[in-house]
């Protein structure tokens, strides 16, 4: 059974030479979209999927970290926010023929 998800991942204090196999690595685990590097140098991605398989998200990120740091040649900062899109909590609104008539009375 496959599971949707986004998948966030920020990475910090890797050797900055590496910074491309890092982000080939990652992407090679996940589909993340474009890499971008903020003013405290850690690399930031997005992207969306589906774990399968069975794959826990702790087993996910714990895999993801793996070639990360294999990539890095040792160890960085791994982050990873992992958020399950097939049961988001939201609001609903709708607006009847009274909210109209509501709207159009406070307009005269």
């Amino acid at each position: 059974m496959s599971r949707y998800y986004s998948m966030g991942i920020t990475i910090s204090d890797y050797q900055a030479d590496h910074a491309d196999a890092i982000c080939k690595a990652a992407s090679d685990e996940w589909s993340f979209d474009d890499w971008i590097t903020s003013q405290d140098e850690s690399l930031s991605s997005t992207g969306d999927g589906n774990l399968c398989g069975g794959e826990s998200e702790d087993e996910f990120s714990e895999r993801l970290a793996h070639a990360i740091w294999k990539a890095n040649n040792g160890f960085c900062g791994v982050a990873v926010v992992c958020t399950y899109m097939e049961s988001l909590p939201y609001e609903e609104y709708e607006f009847d023929s009274d909210a109209y008539q509501r709207f159009v009375e406070t307009k005269e």
